[in-house]
């Protein structure tokens, strides 16, 4: 096979278009990879709306696994047919303060898969082996996609919170519906906010081990430890900071996030915090996946095609499925 196809966003706010290009050659220090699964995350969203900069045009996805094709000159550790995921963390440069330090999350001159450089709604994608991640056997392709983003930025929240016994998830989509069953495992109680209709994703966090679920503007049965926020809606963070105790922290989980309203200083006081997390770090990457095959998790998906790839963002957008969306490509393995 020569040709590769793509779902791709041309400009902000456009739908996606399907395009077919010749297959690229994997340069040093990269991989081809013949994509099996990329799941669709809210930040993907914001890459096509335009709410964060990307490089237009671009091919979303950054929840990718797949199996190496072809590897480019000099690159170690990898085999043909070989699995692998692909993060949102592409590439860093490793020479400035923040990589020095072993904070390669905020690295002043990253780059970012399915946003600055093509990602994986595609059939091939390439990418940075140092980058790429090994995958626990016991996930299947698609049941794997969602981790690489959905479970290792909601595992970073989870680190940043602390040993807090009691956490508040705002937001019960694909991040939350894994970080619930982690957190249940380390021994946490786990209450789960939604949007206020959002009778469906209440159950579906129950049936999670989350001990309470109720809407965002409702008080939870105890106070909280910390609050993890994965909706991109800044009206939440009063509302957390309300419901957190002392001391308690405010994490706010996502990319890009409306504006946050004004709130009172006595809100804040007590020593609450909000903080919020940027990217992730391949530490982040190789504690999250040993913890994820340990935990007995298990990830609920909606497949589809990759042609419907606009259909599976509305989806997303709407809060109209449990769990995470996922794209298939039809595509068999040629290697």
């Amino acid at each position: 096979m020569d040709q590769m196809t793509a779902m791709i966003a041309t400009a902000p706010g456009a739908p996606l278009r399907s395009i077919a290009r010749p297959l690229p050659r994997p340069a040093p220090p990269e991989l081809l990879i013949r994509v099996a699964a990329c799941g669709v995350c809210r930040t993907d969203l914001h890459v096509i709306d335009g709410e964060i900069a990307a490089s237009y045009p671009v091919i979303p996805g950054h929840e990718i696994v797949g199996y190496v094709e072809a590897i480019g000159t000099g690159v170690d550790g990898f085999a043909l047919g070989q699995r692998v995921g692909v993060p949102w963390l592409g590439f860093t440069c490793g020479d400035c303060a923040y990589c020095r330090s072993g904070r390669e999350n905020l690295c002043d001159n990253p780059r970012f898969t399915g946003c600055t450089h093509d990602g994986g709604y595609a059939s091939h994608a390439l990418a940075d082996a140092r980058y790429c991640f090994p995958l626990p056997d016991r996930f299947s392709d698609v049941e794997a996609a969602p981790l690489l983003c959905a479970g290792l930025i909601g595992w970073r929240a989870l680190r940043l919170a602390g040993d807090a016994p009691v956490i508040g998830l705002y937001g019960f989509g694909a991040a939350a519906h894994i970080l619930a069953q982690i957190a249940v495992w380390q021994g946490r109680t786990v209450y789960a906010f939604t949007r206020p209709d959002d009778r469906r994703g209440q159950d579906f966090a129950r049936s999670l081990g989350c001990r309470w679920a109720g809407h965002s503007q409702e008080p939870p049965p105890a106070p909280l430890d910390a609050a993890l926020i994965f909706a991109p809606v800044g009206a939440l963070v009063p509302l957390a900071l309300k419901a957190v105790r002392k001391g308690g922290r405010v994490v706010c989980a996502g990319i890009h996030m409306s504006d946050i309203p004004s709130f009172p200083y006595a809100d804040l006081w007590e020593e609450r915090s909000i903080l919020s997390v940027a990217n992730l770090t391949r530490d982040d990457g190789t504690s999250f996946f040993a913890a994820a095959d340990r935990s007995g998790l298990t990830i609920t998906t909606s497949v589809f095609p990759l042609d419907q790839a606009n259909a599976a963002i509305a989806a997303v957008r709407e809060g109209s499925i449990d769990g995470a969306a996922v794209l298939v490509p039809d595509q068999p393995f040629s290697g």
